[in-house]
C-alpha cells in the first residue's frame, strides 16, 4: 500500500510539473507571439513611412499655370455700326463727308 501511495505522489509531481512546464511554455509562447507582432508593426510602418517618403521626393511638383490673358475688348459688329451710321446719316446728323469718312474707318479702307 505504501508503494502505491509513493506512485501516487510521482504521478501526480509529474503531472504538476507537466503542468507547470505547459503553463509557462503557454505564457511565454503568447509573449513571444506579441512582440513579434509588435515588431512586424513596427516594420510594416517603417516601410509605409519610407514609401510615403519616397513617393513625394519624385513626385513631380504642381503645375502652375499663368492666369488666362484677360479678354480683349468686344469689337462691335461691323454690320451694326454701319447701321447706326446709315440712321445717323439718314436723320441728318451726320453730314455726306461725315458719314463717308466713318464709313471707310469703320470698313478699313
Amino acid at each position: 500500500m505504501m508503494r502505491r501511495r509513493m506512485v501516487g505522489r510521482r504521478v501526480a509531481r509529474a503531472a504538476v510539473g507537466t503542468a507547470v512546464v505547459v503553463g509557462t511554455a503557454t505564457a511565454v509562447s503568447g509573449t513571444v507571439a506579441h512582440h513579434q507582432n509588435q515588431k512586424y508593426a513596427n516594420q510594416d510602418a517603417q516601410a509605409q513611412q519610407q514609401a510615403a517618403a519616397e513617393q513625394e521626393q519624385y513626385a513631380p511638383p504642381p503645375q502652375e499655370y499663368a492666369p488666362p490673358p484677360p479678354a480683349p475688348a468686344a469689337e462691335p459688329d461691323m454690320m451694326a455700326q454701319l447701321t447706326q451710321l446709315g440712321q445717323l446719316h439718314d436723320s441728318g446728323v451726320l453730314t455726306d463727308e461725315e458719314f463717308a469718312a466713318a464709313k471707310a474707318k469703320i470698313i478699313g479702307s
